[in-house]
């Protein structure tokens, strides 16, 4: 018992590491993911579409960097930004969309990139503690468990 314990709080540990050092290569496979997601975003609503209507409806952020990413991609060419980009989805009409001056006042500026981002990091501190705490009952579980085998004996164990 001592030894799988032993075994995922070593899995654990590497998993926590290896994510603290290449943090920075994730953000940015993020980036580049996102960017990849609008590019490829269409009305047959498709899970990446959907995925990044999500973002943008939950985190009230529009595009990567902000709502001008848009502007870029074949989407914006045939329909504007995206409805998930709304303030109001009542005040938002396929015309404003279209146009970049009137898009601004009604959709959300800010992008999503710096949103998740910032999202993560806030939550981090808790993920953080809550696997300090497993981390600490794991490591009381291994010491309790060597202390356990070392006073059972054979004889004692065919007693039990």
């Amino acid at each position: 018992y001592a030894m799988l314990l032993s075994l995922i709080f070593l899995i654990v540990l590497v998993a926590a590491i290896v994510g603290f050092v290449f943090r920075h290569e994730i953000k940015t496979n993020f980036e580049s993911n996102l960017n990849l997601a609008l590019e490829d975003y269409n009305v047959t609503a498709d899970r990446h579409s959907e995925a990044v209507d999500t973002i943008q409806r939950t985190l009230h952020c529009c595009g990567v960097q902000n709502y001008s990413d848009w502007e870029r991609t074949e989407y914006f060419s045939q329909r504007g930004i995206p409805r998930s980009c709304c303030k109001n989805q009542n005040d938002c009409s396929e015309e404003d969309l279209k146009d970049p001056n009137k898009a601004k006042l009604k959709v959300f500026v800010d992008g999503c990139f710096f949103m998740v981002t910032s999202t993560m990091e806030s939550k981090m501190s808790v993920v953080a503690g809550i696997s300090f705490g497993i981390a600490c009952f794991q490591l009381i579980g291994i010491i309790l468990s060597c202390c356990l085998s070392r006073y059972i004996t054979n004889n004692q164990y065919e007693m039990v």
